[in-house]
Parts: structure tokens; C-alpha cells; sequence
């Protein structure tokens, strides 16, 4: 699946609702009825992104091409889904397959949306979800012990392994995540944790699904959904997911407009795709041409020969140099001759990090 965020909580919080209005296109089922979700549904979302449109009103470019992310809308999990429940395995197993967790947490009364707990306690339904992660992750890592204990008589690195798993287990147990585990930078750690992609170790984002009334000014529930998010060292974004559906078909003036009229700058959904891009440890760096003015997607701290491969191989193959121009300097300048002009062209080598936001042409010969 890749480098994908996946949408999780309780079912009836607003999830497909998000994934709508993050897709723009009804294509997640809604409904007033849990479990209406049962595969997860996949998309590739654009990143907006305010540099590629001022890049391309100094291009005029034929086209215009956005970085992109990838979502999954998971089906709604409740108490016992690590043991089943409600499908609860296949939707841990989906969770499993995505890199940043965007936990939604209902934070608006509602008599006419029915709640699985019968009331709206957002506390309650995050230590829900997060007790099933923990769940699931424990009965993985004792599974894992038990089958190093069989190797670890002959084996001096999987009794090592056996130790760690031992440690991770008795921290899940006290109802820890695996993130907060104390050596989790350790390379015993990350072995584990790339085989079997503990729940608890990935990035979550918490989603605070609010009424209109709760746009312009915090709720007693997302007040203290955020103090648990600040302990966490996790996010919070507050969003309306109707609200974001009803900013579908709109211009770019409307939507402003719309946006201004409920008290916030900027959509929700907005501030959702550019911190799950930086969750995933993601940047962009452009081309720009006549043709098409285009963001690139690299990890950070990317070289410029990798950089140059996300758009050919062979741009890597035979990486000769990088032309490259800043951000800042390129719209300072007003073009790009008139940025060479003026010397803010660099040429860069093979070790160049790029930046982001670094306008590049690539030197190759293959």
C-alpha cells in the first residue's frame, strides 16, 4: 500500500464523511449505521500546495501537477476487534499496512447520529481505539517471543531479539504504545518493529469532528481531546467533516468566502493533508517548464541523484549535475533567466540535499 494514512475510529465518528470531502468525490459510503465501511476504500489525494501556483503564474505552464497522498478509509473498530469483534482483525490488519494513523474523534452532540457508547466522550472512544492497537500489538510481539524461544538456544542474536520482544511485551502490558517505548530508537527495536509493524509505533494524527458551532472556538471536548494529543506528542486538527463536503465544487474565491464566513483560514481537510505529508516524513521539490510546472515527492534529506530518479531511472544512472534555483529566489527574480541573471543558479553534485521547495533541471548522460 505504501506511504499511506489511514482513517480510523469508532464507527459512526465521521470517517467516510472525512474521506469524502478528502477525495472529493462521494465515494465512500455515509450512513447512519456502523460497519457501512467494510473494505477499506483507497485514494490518492493532491497536496495543495500555494508554491506551485505561484510558479505557475510566472510560467504559464499547459498543466499543472500537484504532489499527492494516499488515504484509507478503515472500517469503524470497537472494544474487542483485536479478538475479532465487529472484523475487528481485518481492520487491524488493514491499519497495519499504512504509515500514519488519523485517529477521527466525534466531538459534537447529535440526537439524530447514534453513537456506539450511547453518549460522546471523546476520551472514552480514543482509549477504545488505542486499547484494541495495544491489543493486537501484544498478542504480536508474544507470538514473535514464542517463536524465538526456539531459536534462541543456537542462536545468540535471537535470544538478544527474545530479550527486546520480552521488554516491548511487559510495556504493552502496563497499556503503553510501542512509541513511547524507551529504547524504541534501538536497532533490536526497529527489527521488531519492521516485522511486525507494531500499530502503536506509527505517527496518529487525532481528527477532532466538530459541529459548525465548534468551528470559531473550542469545545469542552476538543479541549481535552488536544490536552491528550499534547501529551502524546501527536497532533490535533479540528475539522466539520459536512462542513468540508459542502466546500466540494466550490472556486477557490468561494471557498475562501465560505471558510471566512465560519471563523477559520484555513479548511481542515487542508491542514490534514499538509501535516500527514510532513508526518510521512515527505517534501517536494518542482520543475518548471512550459509544458508542465510540477512538484516532485522525495523524502527529506534526499540526495539529488535520488531526487532525480522519482523522475527517471536514468536520471540517476548517469546524474552529471543539478541546476538548481530556491524557492524564494526564483519568485524574488521573476523568472527563471532573470534568477540566472541575477546568479542565484547553482550548479550542485552528487551529494546535494535537496531542499524543499528547490527548483531543479537535471544533467545526465546515460
Amino acid at each position: 500500500m505504501g506511504l499511506a494514512i489511514g482513517l480510523v475510529g469508532l464507527p459512526n465518528v465521521g470517517k467516510s464523511t472525512t474521506f469524502n470531502a478528502l477525495t472529493k468525490a462521494q465515494n465512500a459510503e455515509a450512513a447512519n449505521y456502523p460497519f457501512c465501511t467494510i473494505e477499506p476504500n483507497k485514494a490518492v489525494v493532491p497536496v495543495p500546495d500555494k508554491r506551485l501556483d505561484a510558479l505557475a503564474k510566472i510560467v504559464n505552464p499547459e498543466r499543472l501537477q500537484f504532489s499527492t497522498l494516499d488515504f484509507v478509509d478503515i472500517a469503524g473498530l470497537v472494544k474487542g476487534a483485536s479478538k475479532g469483534e465487529g472484523l475487528g482483525n481485518k481492520f487491524l490488519s488493514n491499519i497495519r499496512e499504512t504509515e500514519v494513523i488519523l485517529h477521527i474523534v466525534r466531538c459534537f452532540e447529535d440526537d439524530n447520529i447514534v453513537h456506539t457508547e450511547g453518549n460522546i466522550d471523546p476520551l472514552r472512544d480514543v482509549d477504545i481505539i488505542e486499547t484494541e492497537l495495544i491489543l493486537a500489538d501484544l498478542e504480536a510481539v508474544t507470538n514473535r517471543i514464542e517463536r524465538l524461544k526456539k531459536q534462541a538456544k543456537a542462536d545468540k542474536g535471537a535470544a538478544a531479539l527474545m530479550e527486546e520482544a520480552k521488554r516491548i511485551e511487559e510495556f504493552l502490558s502496563d497499556g503503553n504504545m510501542a512509541r513511547n517505548f524507551p529504547d524504541a530508537e534501538g536497532d533490536l527495536f526497529k527489527q521488531l518493529d519492521q516485522e511486525l509493524r507494531f500499530l502503536t509505533s506509527k505517527e496518529i494524527m487525532y481528527g477532532a469532528n466538530v459541529d459548525e458551532d465548534g468551528m470559531s472556538e473550542d469545545n469542552d471536548y476538543v479541549k481535552a481531546l488536544a490536552k491528550h494529543a499534547e501529551a502524546n506528542n501527536s497532533e490535533l486538527v479540528k475539522l466539520c467533516a459536512k462542513f468540508e463536503e459542502e466546500l466540494i465544487g466550490l472556486d477557490e474565491e468561494e471557498a475562501v468566502e465560505f471558510l471566512a464566513d465560519a471563523g477559520v483560514e484555513e479548511s481542515g481537510l487542508a491542514q490534514i493533508i499538509h501535516k500527514g505529508f510532513d508526518k510521512l516524513g515527505l517534501m517536494s521539490y518542482f520543475t518548471a517548464g512550459v509544458k508542465e510546472v510540477r512538484a516532485w515527492t522525495i523524502r527529506k534529506n534526499t540526495t539529488a541523484p535520488k531526487a532525480a530518479a522519482v523522475i527517471h531511472n536514468d536520471f540517476e544512472k548517469g546524474f552529471i549535475r543539478a541546476e538548481v534555483i530556491g524557492y524564494d529566489d526564483y519568485i524574488a527574480a521573476g523568472s527563471e533567466n532573470a534568477a540566472k541573471d541575477a546568479g542565484k543558479m547553482r550548479l550542485e553534485g552528487k551529494e546535494y540535499i535537496v531542499a524543499d521547495g528547490d527548483i531543479m533541471h537535471f544533467r545526465f548522460n546515460v
